[in-house]
Protein backbone atom coordinates (compact mmCIF):
# COMPACT_ATOMS: atom_id res chain seq x y z
CA UNK A 1 0.00 0.00 0.00
CA UNK A 2 1.57 3.50 -1.02
CA UNK A 3 1.20 6.14 2.06
CA UNK A 4 -1.08 8.85 1.34
CA UNK A 5 0.41 12.48 1.39
CA UNK A 6 -1.43 13.05 4.66
CA UNK A 7 0.68 10.43 6.39
CA UNK A 8 3.67 10.76 4.52
CA UNK A 9 3.77 14.61 5.55
CA UNK A 10 4.03 13.45 9.32
CA UNK A 11 6.23 10.42 9.36
CA UNK A 12 8.91 10.03 11.56
CA UNK A 13 12.47 9.35 9.70
CA UNK A 14 14.22 6.33 11.11
CA UNK A 15 17.65 5.48 9.84
CA UNK A 16 19.79 2.51 10.59
CA UNK A 17 22.86 3.28 12.56
CA UNK A 18 24.88 2.07 10.33
CA UNK A 19 24.18 3.99 7.62
CA UNK A 20 26.92 7.19 7.18
CA UNK A 21 26.44 10.57 8.01
CA UNK A 22 26.59 11.89 4.38
CA UNK A 23 23.96 9.32 3.15
CA UNK A 24 21.58 10.65 6.00
CA UNK A 25 22.15 14.01 5.29
CA UNK A 26 21.20 13.49 1.93
CA UNK A 27 18.05 11.59 2.79
CA UNK A 28 16.90 14.46 5.21
CA UNK A 29 17.19 16.79 2.24
CA UNK A 30 14.93 14.68 0.64
CA UNK A 31 12.01 13.77 3.03
CA UNK A 32 12.80 17.80 4.02
CA UNK A 33 13.10 16.42 7.99
CA UNK A 34 15.51 15.54 10.64
CA UNK A 35 16.63 11.68 10.67
CA UNK A 36 16.15 9.69 14.09
CA UNK A 37 18.12 6.46 15.07
CA UNK A 38 16.40 3.19 13.98
CA UNK A 39 16.47 1.36 17.33
CA UNK A 40 14.94 -1.09 19.54
CA UNK A 41 13.37 1.53 20.93
CA UNK A 42 10.30 2.75 18.79
CA UNK A 43 9.80 6.50 19.01
CA UNK A 44 6.24 7.64 20.10
CA UNK A 45 3.80 9.41 18.19
CA UNK A 46 3.22 9.64 14.38
CA UNK A 47 3.48 7.09 11.22
CA UNK A 48 6.85 5.64 11.00
CA UNK A 49 9.10 6.03 7.44
CA UNK A 50 12.78 3.62 8.47
CA UNK A 51 15.48 3.26 6.32
CA UNK A 52 17.81 0.55 6.49
CA UNK A 53 18.93 -2.80 6.12
CA UNK A 54 16.90 -4.72 9.01
CA UNK A 55 13.57 -3.91 10.77
CA UNK A 56 13.33 -4.34 14.66
CA UNK A 57 11.46 -6.60 15.92
CA UNK A 58 9.79 -3.91 17.97
CA UNK A 59 9.30 -1.60 14.69
CA UNK A 60 7.66 -4.37 13.15
CA UNK A 61 5.08 -5.15 16.18
CA UNK A 62 4.16 -1.29 15.85
CA UNK A 63 1.00 -0.56 13.86
CA UNK A 64 2.86 3.16 12.57
CA UNK A 65 5.04 1.78 9.99
CA UNK A 66 3.77 2.94 6.80
CA UNK A 67 7.32 2.62 4.62
CA UNK A 68 10.46 0.60 4.97
CA UNK A 69 13.03 1.21 2.25
CA UNK A 70 15.89 -1.17 2.06
CA UNK A 71 19.25 -0.54 1.58
CA UNK A 72 20.20 -3.78 0.02
CA UNK A 73 18.29 -5.24 -3.02
CA UNK A 74 18.06 -8.61 -1.46
CA UNK A 75 14.70 -8.56 0.75
CA UNK A 76 14.46 -11.66 1.84
CA UNK A 77 15.80 -11.54 4.98
CA UNK A 78 13.36 -8.32 6.08
CA UNK A 79 10.57 -10.96 5.17
CA UNK A 80 12.06 -14.34 6.70
CA UNK A 81 12.06 -12.33 9.97
CA UNK A 82 8.59 -12.03 10.63
CA UNK A 83 4.91 -11.26 8.74
CA UNK A 84 5.85 -8.07 7.02
CA UNK A 85 3.44 -5.27 8.77
CA UNK A 86 -0.08 -4.67 7.49
CA UNK A 87 -0.17 -2.24 4.52
CA UNK A 88 3.58 -1.08 4.82
CA UNK A 89 4.87 -0.31 1.89
CA UNK A 90 8.66 -1.95 0.73
CA UNK A 91 10.65 -0.90 -1.20
CA UNK A 92 14.50 -1.65 -2.69
CA UNK A 93 17.78 -0.60 -3.49
CA UNK A 94 18.76 -1.59 -6.91
CA UNK A 95 21.08 1.65 -8.38
CA UNK A 96 23.87 0.22 -10.44
CA UNK A 97 24.35 -2.74 -8.71
CA UNK A 98 22.93 -4.69 -12.58
CA UNK A 99 26.06 -2.98 -14.09
CA UNK A 100 28.36 -3.77 -11.06
CA UNK A 101 27.47 -7.61 -11.58
CA UNK A 102 26.97 -7.60 -15.05
CA UNK A 103 30.89 -6.78 -15.17
CA UNK A 104 31.78 -8.90 -12.67
CA UNK A 105 29.69 -12.08 -14.42
CA UNK A 106 32.16 -10.99 -17.75
CA UNK A 107 34.68 -10.53 -15.89
CA UNK A 108 35.39 -13.86 -14.98
CA UNK A 109 33.76 -15.14 -18.16
CA UNK A 110 36.67 -13.20 -19.93
CA UNK A 111 38.98 -14.31 -17.56
CA UNK A 112 38.06 -18.39 -17.88
CA UNK A 113 38.31 -17.91 -21.92
CA UNK A 114 41.60 -16.88 -21.59
CA UNK A 115 42.46 -19.14 -19.34
CA UNK A 116 43.05 -16.93 -16.62
CA UNK A 117 42.86 -19.09 -13.80
CA UNK A 118 45.18 -21.30 -15.14
CA UNK A 119 47.96 -19.00 -15.79
CA UNK A 120 47.74 -17.42 -12.36
CA UNK A 121 48.30 -21.26 -11.22
CA UNK A 122 51.39 -21.48 -13.71
CA UNK A 123 53.19 -18.05 -12.50
CA UNK A 124 53.21 -19.56 -9.20
CA UNK A 125 55.32 -22.65 -10.56
CA UNK A 126 56.93 -20.24 -12.92
CA UNK A 127 55.87 -22.39 -15.50
CA UNK A 128 55.94 -21.70 -19.04
CA UNK A 129 53.05 -23.44 -21.25
CA UNK A 130 50.65 -21.83 -23.66
CA UNK A 131 47.08 -22.08 -23.21
CA UNK A 132 44.33 -21.94 -25.95
CA UNK A 133 42.33 -19.64 -25.51
CA UNK A 134 38.44 -19.29 -26.27
CA UNK A 135 36.57 -16.96 -27.85
CA UNK A 136 33.15 -15.80 -26.32
CA UNK A 137 31.18 -14.55 -29.64
CA UNK A 138 28.61 -16.87 -30.67
CA UNK A 139 28.08 -19.36 -27.28
CA UNK A 140 25.20 -19.21 -25.44
CA UNK A 141 24.29 -17.96 -21.23
CA UNK A 142 21.72 -18.99 -19.63
CA UNK A 143 20.93 -16.50 -17.08
CA UNK A 144 18.06 -17.19 -14.65
CA UNK A 145 16.24 -14.18 -13.76
CA UNK A 146 15.21 -11.50 -16.28
CA UNK A 147 14.61 -8.80 -14.24
CA UNK A 148 16.48 -5.77 -13.85
CA UNK A 149 19.97 -7.28 -12.91
CA UNK A 150 19.56 -10.26 -15.02
CA UNK A 151 18.87 -8.16 -17.81
CA UNK A 152 21.82 -6.13 -17.44
CA UNK A 153 24.07 -9.35 -17.33
CA UNK A 154 22.90 -10.01 -20.48
CA UNK A 155 23.18 -6.93 -22.31
CA UNK A 156 27.06 -6.77 -21.54
CA UNK A 157 27.21 -10.35 -22.62
CA UNK A 158 25.16 -10.07 -26.06
CA UNK A 159 27.41 -6.87 -26.29
CA UNK A 160 30.73 -9.60 -26.52
CA UNK A 161 28.38 -11.66 -29.23
CA UNK A 162 27.02 -13.80 -26.53
CA UNK A 163 23.92 -15.70 -27.43
CA UNK A 164 21.50 -14.91 -24.20
CA UNK A 165 18.67 -16.64 -23.04
CA UNK A 166 16.67 -15.98 -20.05
CA UNK A 167 14.67 -18.00 -17.91
CA UNK A 168 11.88 -16.08 -16.13
CA UNK A 169 9.07 -17.51 -13.88
CA UNK A 170 6.44 -17.66 -16.70
CA UNK A 171 7.23 -17.35 -20.17
CA UNK A 172 7.61 -13.91 -21.90
CA UNK A 173 5.00 -12.76 -24.81
CA UNK A 174 5.89 -10.83 -27.33
CA UNK A 175 9.37 -9.47 -27.74
CA UNK A 176 12.15 -10.52 -24.99
CA UNK A 177 13.39 -7.62 -22.86
CA UNK A 178 16.50 -6.28 -23.79
CA UNK A 179 19.59 -8.14 -23.94
CA UNK A 180 17.96 -10.70 -24.58
CA UNK A 181 17.45 -13.12 -27.20
CA UNK A 182 15.17 -15.41 -25.65
CA UNK A 183 13.00 -15.82 -22.74
CA UNK A 184 11.70 -19.22 -21.22
CA UNK A 185 9.22 -19.69 -18.39
CA UNK A 186 10.76 -22.47 -15.91
CA UNK A 187 7.11 -23.36 -14.97
CA UNK A 188 6.05 -24.27 -17.96
CA UNK A 189 8.99 -24.24 -20.61
CA UNK A 190 10.91 -27.47 -18.87
CA UNK A 191 11.95 -29.22 -22.16
CA UNK A 192 13.25 -25.70 -23.33
CA UNK A 193 14.53 -25.07 -20.52
CA UNK A 194 16.39 -28.76 -20.82
CA UNK A 195 17.76 -27.85 -24.07
CA UNK A 196 18.91 -24.63 -23.23
CA UNK A 197 21.24 -25.62 -20.05
CA UNK A 198 22.66 -28.78 -22.38
CA UNK A 199 23.70 -26.21 -25.05
CA UNK A 200 24.71 -23.31 -22.87
CA UNK A 201 28.44 -22.69 -22.50
CA UNK A 202 27.52 -20.49 -19.21
CA UNK A 203 24.29 -20.84 -16.53
CA UNK A 204 24.25 -17.33 -14.43
CA UNK A 205 22.25 -17.49 -11.47
CA UNK A 206 20.37 -14.27 -10.49
CA UNK A 207 17.28 -15.35 -8.76
CA UNK A 208 15.66 -13.51 -6.21
CA UNK A 209 15.50 -15.78 -3.00
CA UNK A 210 11.51 -16.86 -2.32
CA UNK A 211 9.90 -19.93 -1.40
CA UNK A 212 9.72 -20.98 -5.07
CA UNK A 213 14.02 -20.78 -6.03
CA UNK A 214 15.13 -22.01 -2.57
CA UNK A 215 16.99 -25.49 -4.00
CA UNK A 216 16.26 -24.24 -7.44
CA UNK A 217 19.32 -25.51 -8.67
CA UNK A 218 18.91 -28.77 -7.81
CA UNK A 219 20.07 -32.47 -9.27
CA UNK A 220 17.74 -32.22 -11.70
CA UNK A 221 18.74 -28.75 -13.35
CA UNK A 222 22.38 -29.96 -12.96
CA UNK A 223 21.69 -33.08 -14.61
CA UNK A 224 21.14 -31.33 -17.83
CA UNK A 225 24.46 -29.16 -17.63
CA UNK A 226 26.56 -30.52 -20.28
CA UNK A 227 29.84 -28.56 -19.84
CA UNK A 228 28.61 -25.08 -18.57
CA UNK A 229 30.44 -23.10 -16.46
CA UNK A 230 27.64 -21.78 -13.35
CA UNK A 231 28.45 -18.67 -12.45
CA UNK A 232 25.75 -17.46 -9.00
CA UNK A 233 25.20 -13.71 -8.15
CA UNK A 234 21.47 -14.13 -7.08
CA UNK A 235 21.16 -15.51 -3.52
CA UNK A 236 23.24 -18.69 -2.13
CA UNK A 237 20.19 -20.45 -1.17
CA UNK A 238 18.91 -21.36 -4.36
CA UNK A 239 21.60 -23.80 -4.98
CA UNK A 240 21.75 -27.24 -3.84
CA UNK A 241 25.62 -27.82 -2.98
CA UNK A 242 25.57 -31.03 -3.05
CA UNK A 243 23.79 -31.65 -6.38
CA UNK A 244 26.48 -28.67 -7.57
CA UNK A 245 29.15 -30.51 -6.06
CA UNK A 246 28.28 -33.79 -7.73
CA UNK A 247 27.83 -32.10 -11.03
CA UNK A 248 31.34 -30.66 -10.48
CA UNK A 249 33.09 -33.90 -9.69
CA UNK A 250 31.37 -36.16 -12.44
CA UNK A 251 32.13 -32.94 -15.38
CA UNK A 252 28.79 -31.98 -16.01
CA UNK A 253 29.58 -28.67 -14.71
CA UNK A 254 32.81 -27.39 -15.73
CA UNK A 255 33.72 -24.98 -13.15
CA UNK A 256 31.88 -22.96 -10.36
CA UNK A 257 31.81 -19.02 -9.49
CA UNK A 258 29.96 -18.30 -6.41
CA UNK A 259 29.60 -15.07 -5.19
CA UNK A 260 26.62 -15.87 -2.84
CA UNK A 261 26.79 -18.59 -0.51
CA UNK A 262 23.30 -19.76 2.07
CA UNK A 263 25.83 -19.06 5.23
CA UNK A 264 27.90 -15.87 5.32
CA UNK A 265 30.71 -15.79 5.89
CA UNK A 266 31.62 -19.80 5.40
CA UNK A 267 33.98 -20.92 7.90
CA UNK A 268 37.44 -21.60 7.08
CA UNK A 269 36.62 -25.15 7.51
CA UNK A 270 33.34 -24.98 5.32
CA UNK A 271 33.04 -27.99 3.03
CA UNK A 272 32.11 -25.34 0.13
CA UNK A 273 36.31 -24.06 -0.02
CA UNK A 274 36.94 -27.49 -0.67
CA UNK A 275 34.61 -27.67 -4.00
CA UNK A 276 36.87 -28.77 -7.36
CA UNK A 277 37.18 -26.05 -10.00
CA UNK A 278 35.07 -23.66 -7.76
CA UNK A 279 36.11 -19.76 -6.87
CA UNK A 280 34.11 -18.22 -4.08
CA UNK A 281 33.92 -14.33 -3.94
CA UNK A 282 32.93 -12.60 -1.04
CA UNK A 283 29.08 -11.12 -1.68
CA UNK A 284 31.08 -8.45 -3.67
CA UNK A 285 29.63 -8.45 -7.16
CA UNK A 286 27.20 -6.14 -6.47
CA UNK A 287 28.07 -4.06 -3.60
CA UNK A 288 25.44 -0.64 -3.01
CA UNK A 289 26.87 2.68 -2.70
CA UNK A 290 24.86 5.13 -0.76
CA UNK A 291 25.03 7.17 -3.92
CA UNK A 292 22.61 4.07 -5.21
CA UNK A 293 20.50 4.49 -1.85
CA UNK A 294 20.21 8.06 -2.44
CA UNK A 295 18.73 8.17 -5.86
CA UNK A 296 16.75 5.24 -5.31
CA UNK A 297 15.17 6.42 -2.24
CA UNK A 298 14.70 9.85 -4.37
CA UNK A 299 12.78 8.17 -6.89
CA UNK A 300 10.71 6.17 -4.35
CA UNK A 301 9.92 9.42 -2.42
CA UNK A 302 8.81 11.12 -5.62
CA UNK A 303 6.63 7.83 -6.84
CA UNK A 304 4.29 8.30 -3.57
CA UNK A 305 4.51 11.69 -2.81
CA UNK A 306 3.07 11.82 -6.12
CA UNK A 307 0.21 8.88 -5.11
CA UNK A 308 2.15 6.23 -7.59
CA UNK A 309 3.61 3.01 -6.31
CA UNK A 310 7.17 2.91 -6.89
CA UNK A 311 8.89 1.15 -9.50
CA UNK A 312 11.34 -0.41 -6.62
CA UNK A 313 8.09 -1.54 -4.77
CA UNK A 314 8.48 -5.06 -3.45
CA UNK A 315 5.18 -7.60 -3.52
CA UNK A 316 5.72 -9.19 -0.06
CA UNK A 317 3.85 -11.62 -1.31
CA UNK A 318 6.22 -12.90 -3.88
CA UNK A 319 8.94 -11.98 -1.80
CA UNK A 320 10.44 -9.40 -5.06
Amino acid sequence: MVPGPELLARARLLVAPELSASLVRKLERITGRDAEPLADEVPGGGPLLCVGAELPGSVRAVERLVWFHSVNAGTDPLLAAGPWPAGALLTRTVGRMGERIAQYVVGWVLAECQSVPEYVVQHARAEWRRLPAELVAGQTALVYGAGRIGGAVAELLRRCGVRTVGVGRTAWSGPPPVGFDRVIGAEEDAEAEAEELAGARWVVGALPLTGATEGFFGAGRFAAVRGATFVNVGRGATVDLAALEDALRGGGVRRAVLDVLAQEPAAPDDPVWRLPRTVITSHSAGITADEDVAVDFAACWEAVAAGRRPELAVDVGRGY
